[in-house]
């Protein structure tokens, strides 16, 4: 029998024989399902499963916190389970106050909008008088704080930025910084019905779209894309981008009519720009130096753009680097400069190649969620300084205008998502992870934060139980149909939660009074009202539940991104303290922020090829998204181990890098720094610079550790190796795209 199954990276039917799953398969509305699907097939029903709760044997004997990570751990029943996390959550908010408690959640859980680990774990911790909460996302936190200040909030542009439609009607040239890799577009956060990226992308060169990328690896776009590839070193789009401008404007090709009408601050951007302020002509000579391009290459692009009609964009990976905000800051400064933002297909955007939705031309609606209510304490750190917190209680860190506070945790909850996969500077984790006194994991699996927890409560998958799959993004609704019997003694966690809500006191404001088949048809009659009041109707729950997908209605052709603003600003003014786009940020500026001024800047990071570091450590090291999986999401699973070398993560490096270290292809190597090591597989690619090696994220983190308490990761975790550094003292995202290494032969004892 088949079952219709929503994920992060697309819909499915899963077949099941005799309660197995056998076989995946995609649906038909999906004109390219992504390869991602079959970590379905052996990854849910797995050895690794969760069977029943359990409890890290020496914190149960003693509440050691010492062991964490390295102790083994014994089952015990529902009733003593929970019993004995309703303890430890009261003992500290009694003790210690409900900042105390950590609600950790990452957001790439289930697809469903009733099941979603986040808000579950979140409604019932503000139910109990709240938690500390991360805010930002690992992936976009630079341009989610810095957006604001210049242009537009991060969400806005999400949903609203220039489609792919648009590109290929009008655009004549598009240069991406950091390309555009379609392997990102099989994932979608919400869930994607429909991938559409690489028809978008055929679309526009078939159109006669030409493409610039500026990326260190040139299969950061489709070879069939024929575009024109610029090498520079990591970390220096800046640069290359302040060579440009400054071409633009000796040249006279900038537009100081836009720039006067819809802009502030260009003339104090203008005066760094000719080394006014600081004695340093940003020329393309100097930002050669910097980014190892040439120069006439810089001044080449820079007329170029200058005379098509043009698009330039950025990938996520530009702003997860140290200093990260001043990559997007000058992007939009240097689409400023061209003087064609908000005409159709032109101007500026973020992210074409990091999910599947960006550059779609869908309508958008917000479908209704599971509310989980208001966080009595208000209070939340950025995401990428959770080890700090931990580490430094009672410190501040500046963040955005104002310092935070760090609250002492001895408690985290976490459920959905993996921080020793997302964070940076794992090893730096492991110290921080072994502070509070307790932690306690929903997980379905014995993945490396269930691994890290005390107690562990078996979580369902999504075919598992019965939801429903809306995204904002996507114009589709889907039903996800309970596949299979819960795996052992796995419960939701909705009903992990309840659990502990009885404990609490607290379960009739947490249930509501609803069960699962309740909360789902009040959610989707919640939509209903919503998709009334924007004029179009939704089937009845019933009704919908029958067909399993639904489909929102087309409106009117979307408007282009900031055309209003572009005919008249004064009318259609921005979200920004002046209304335009601002070049100098007065806000910024009154920061006083050494690391983040007034108007974009190059700064150098804290390393980088051809700067510090580079001597001792000569290979600058990319962790890009794996291919074969979302994240760290079943890495246990056929699909993604399939793709590995020896059941390590694979590197890809340059041969003549590979020759002169005395490595061969299939080799097991050693990755190092200061910060840490791990081993990976090799391959080999001459698209990349020789001095660059690129090893994806999200292979399971295992150290091993040595008589020093040092530790060697063995599966291929590249965040052993990156700095937890924030971005700066604006955003304190994470700088994980700064990092050099050295690479050897892995010869084992």
């Amino acid at each position: 029998m088949r079952y219709q199954t929503a994920t992060q990276w697309g819909v499915y039917e899963v077949e099941v024989i005799d309660g197995e799953i056998c076989a995946v398969h995609g649906i038909d509305l999906d004109p390219a399902p992504a390869p991602m699907g079959q970590l379905l097939c052996d990854g849910v029903q797995h050895k690794l499963r969760v069977q029943r709760p359990a409890v890290r044997k020496q914190w149960l004997e003693r509440r050691d916190r010492n062991l964490r990570g390295r102790d083994e751990f014994v089952d015990v029943p529902w009733d003593e389970a929970l019993d004995l996390a309703a303890q430890e959550l009261k003992r500290v908010i009694d003790d210690f106050g409900n900042t105390s408690i950590f609600a950790g959640s990452y957001g790439w859980a289930s697809a469903g909008r009733f099941h979603h680990a986040q808000s579950q774990l979140h409604k019932f911790t503000n139910l109990l008088g709240g938690s500390t909460r991360a805010m930002n996302s690992y992936s976009t936190a630079a341009a989610q704080v810095i957006l604001p200040h210049v242009v537009a909030p991060w969400h806005h542009m999400e949903l609203e930025q220039t489609t792919w439609d648009e590109i290929a009607a009008h655009a004549e040239l598009v240069v991406a910084f950091g390309g555009i890799a379609l392997r990102n577009t099989q994932v979608a956060y919400g869930g994607i019905t429909e991938h559409q990226s690489t028809g978008g992308l055929t679309a526009a060169s078939q159109a006669g779209v030409e493409f610039v990328t500026v990326s260190p690896t040139a299969d950061d776009a489709p070879d069939w894309l024929r575009a024109d590839w610029i090498a520079p070193r990591p970390g220096t789009d800046v640069a290359l981008m302040l060579g440009i401008a400054y071409e633009l404007e000796c040249a006279g090709l900038a537009h100081h009519q836009f720039l006067a009408s819809h802009c502030v601050g260009y003339d104090r951007f203008k005066a760094y720009l000719r080394g006014q302020s600081d004695g340093v002509e940003k020329s393309p000579a100097w930002a050669a130096l910097i980014c190892d391009v040439p120069a006439q290459t810089i001044q080449t692009l820079a007329h170029r753009m200058a005379k098509r009609r043009t698009f330039v964009t950025a990938a996520w990976s530009l702003q997860r680097a140290d200093h990260g905000e001043q990559p997007y800051w000058m992007l939009v400064t240097l689409a400023a400069m061209l003087g064609q933002i908000g005409l159709p297909g032109c101007g500026f955007g973020f992210g074409y190649g990091a999910e599947g939705h960006v550059g779609s031309s869908w309508r958008r609606f917000n479908w209704a969620t599971f509310s989980k209510g208001r966080n009595p304490t208000q209070f939340a750190i950025p995401v990428a300084r959770i080890a700090d917190m931990l580490l430094n209680p009672g410190s501040a860190v500046a963040y955005n205008g104002r310092d935070i506070t760090y609250p002492d945790v001895q408690l985290i909850y976490w459920a959905g998502g993996n921080p020793f996969h997302h964070h940076q500077d794992l090893n730096r984790l492991v110290e921080a992870w072994r502070k509070p006194a307790t932690v306690i994991v929903n997980e379905p699996w014995w993945t490396p934060t269930a691994q890290w927890a005390d107690i562990v409560f078996p979580a369902t998958t999504a075919l598992e139980r019965n939801d429903i799959c809306a995204s904002s993004h996507d114009p589709y609704a889907h039903v996800m149909q309970q596949a299979i019997a819960p795996q052992g003694q796995a419960r939701s966690d909705h009903d992990i939660f309840r659990g502990l809500a009885e404990y609490m006191g607290v379960l009739d404001e947490f249930a509501e009074g609803r069960d699962e088949a309740a909360w789902l048809r009040h959610m989707w009659e919640r939509s209903a009202a919503q998709a009334s009041r924007e004029g179009f109707e939704l089937p009845p729950f019933d009704e919908f539940w029958q067909a399993q997908s639904y489909r929102i209605p087309e409106t009117q052709e979307r408007a282009t991104w900031l055309g209003a603003f572009r005919h008249d600003p004064a009318i259609h003014p921005l979200n920004t303290p002046s209304g335009k786009i601002e070049i100098f940020s007065e806000t910024i500026a009154g920061f006083n922020y050494a690391d983040c001024p007034g108007h974009p800047v190059w700064l150098e990071p804290f390393e980088r090829l051809g700067g510090q570091g580079s001597v001792v450590y000569p290979l600058h090291l990319l962790s890009p998204q794996p291919e074969r999986r979302l994240h760290s999401q079943l890495d246990h699973a056929d699909h993604s181990q399939s793709g590995k070398i020896r059941g390590k993560e694979v590197m890809t490096m340059h041969p003549d890098a590979a020759a002169a270290r005395g490595i061969a292809k299939g080799d097991v190597v050693r990755v190092f720094n200061q910060r840490g090591a791990c081993l990976a597989g090799v391959r080999f690619s001459s698209a990349m610079r020789a001095d660059v090696v690129s090893l994806p994220t999200g292979a399971w983190f295992a150290p091993q550790f040595d008589a020093n308490n040092a530790s060697l990761e063995l599966n291929g975790n590249p965040n052993v190796l990156t700095r937890d550094k924030g971005t700066s003292s604006l955003a304190q995202g994470p700088s994980s795209g700064t990092c050099l290494v050295e690479v050897e032969r892995w010869v084992q004892d």
